[in-house]
């Protein structure tokens, strides 16, 4: 196992212990549940917000960007993605991406039409950032 999995294993267990913050919302119609929002001590005026979304079978979001930097780890399913003008990839469970802040992220949702998906999103902006921001 990576230095890489182990992190983002470890920081899902952490941010699981922690439920119950409030979060705005990011995926339109998709489920969402907050876990976690923390300023940073080592990155100030910057916060951490961590949530879990989870697609419906077939179910995906419109084109959008986010006001924060986001790291992106599937939980379950296959998630299809989109950044900018790159091509469209799949993600399934253990995978992962960063988005840097302001990326167009064109295609996001559920692969499957059969199963739900879910991916466990942590953002890092300023308390005020919009975290969806849609066309």
């Amino acid at each position: 196992m990576n230095h890489g999995s182990i992190f983002a294993k470890g920081l899902f267990a952490t941010l699981w212990l922690m439920l119950g913050c409030s979060s705005p919302a990011i995926a339109a119609g998709a489920e969402e549940q907050s876990l976690l929002q923390a300023r940073l001590t080592q990155a100030p005026g910057q916060q951490l917000s961590a949530l879990t979304v989870t697609y419906a079978p077939g179910q995906s979001t419109p084109p959008h960007h986010h006001d924060a930097d986001a790291f992106v780890y599937v939980l379950s399913g296959h998630i299809r993605s989109q950044l900018a003008d790159g091509p469209v990839k799949v993600y399934g469970v253990g995978q992962s991406w960063f988005e840097p802040a302001g990326t167009e992220h064109r295609v996001s949702g559920n692969a499957s039409s059969s199963e739900p998906a879910s991916m466990l999103v942590v953002f890092v902006a300023k308390p005020s950032a919009e975290l969806m921001i849609t066309k």
